[in-house]
Formats: C-alpha cells, sequence, structure tokens
C-alpha cells in the first residue's frame, strides 16, 4: 500500500461515518454547548426558586400582616369592654382570627351580653361576632 492510500482510507471511512451521523439526525454536543445547556438549565431552575421564595416571602408577609391586624382589634375590644361599667373585660375572653372575632366568657345580664357584640362589631377590621358569652348566675 502507498502513502496516499494510506492517507485516503482513514479519511474515507472518518467522512462516511460523518455522513452516516448527519442522515440518520443525530446531532453531537460540544463541551461548550453542554456546558452552556447546564448553565441555561440552573439558570431557569434559580429563577424558578427565586419565584418560589418570592411567594413564600409574601405569603408569610401577609399571614404576619393578619395576626397584627387580629392583635390590634383584640386589644380594641378589650380596651372598649373596660370602659364599661357592667362589663367585666376580666371576664371576657375575645379571640379574633382574620377579623372574626369571638366572644366567652360571663355577662351579668342579657343586655350586657348584647352589648359586648356590639362593642365589638363597632370596632374597625371586625368582619363578624360571635358570642358565646353565658350569664352570671343571680346573685342571692
Amino acid at each position: 500500500m502507498n502513502a496516499r492510500s494510506q492517507l485516503w482510507t482513514p479519511l474515507a471511512a472518518a467522512l462516511a461515518g460523518a455522513l452516516m451521523l448527519s442522515a440518520c439526525g443525530k446531532e453531537e454536543q460540544t463541551a461548550g454547548q453542554a456546558v452552556d445547556e447546564t448553565i441555561a438549565k440552573v439558570e431557569q431552575k434559580s429563577e424558578s426558586a427565586a419565584q418560589d421564595l418570592k411567594q413564600a416571602a409574601t405569603e408569610a408577609g401577609d399571614k404576619v400582616a393578619t395576626v397584627a391586624r387580629d392583635a390590634a382589634i383584640t386589644t380594641e375590644i378589650n380596651a372598649e369592654l373596660a370602659k364599661d361599667n357592667t362589663l367585666s373585660a376580666l371576664k371576657i375572653n375575645v379571640d379574633t382570627s382574620e377579623g372574626r372575632v369571638m366572644l366567652r366568657g360571663t355577662a351579668p345580664d342579657a343586655a350586657s351580653r348584647e352589648r359586648a357584640t356590639r362593642i365589638a362589631a363597632g370596632v374597625k377590621g371586625v368582619s363578624s361576632v360571635e358570642n358565646e358569652m353565658t350569664l352570671e348566675p343571680p346573685q342571692s
């Protein structure tokens, strides 16, 4: 075999292999392309994780704001109840959740019980009032 055929034989085999690969529709990635593709995937996942984190932070902030509003409502209702001469703020438990107020405890009479409901309902931010207060037994 002469030097020319030794050169052309491997070259022809490589060319034939390249043609077969292209005919099959297969494309091989270079190392740089693989790195770029991986970086793009990581960036996409990072953006998704950042969006998830942002959403979680927003939800947590909303929950904190709701708890703070509820605490302010409860405090204001307790202050208003303390101003009433016949109601004892110490005998009434006020719980607030998302603007909904629950009154528990005792009242000296039905009119005082209803007044507690009106006082609670009159506080800004209250969406509803459920009064589970009982009447104190009559004193003999």
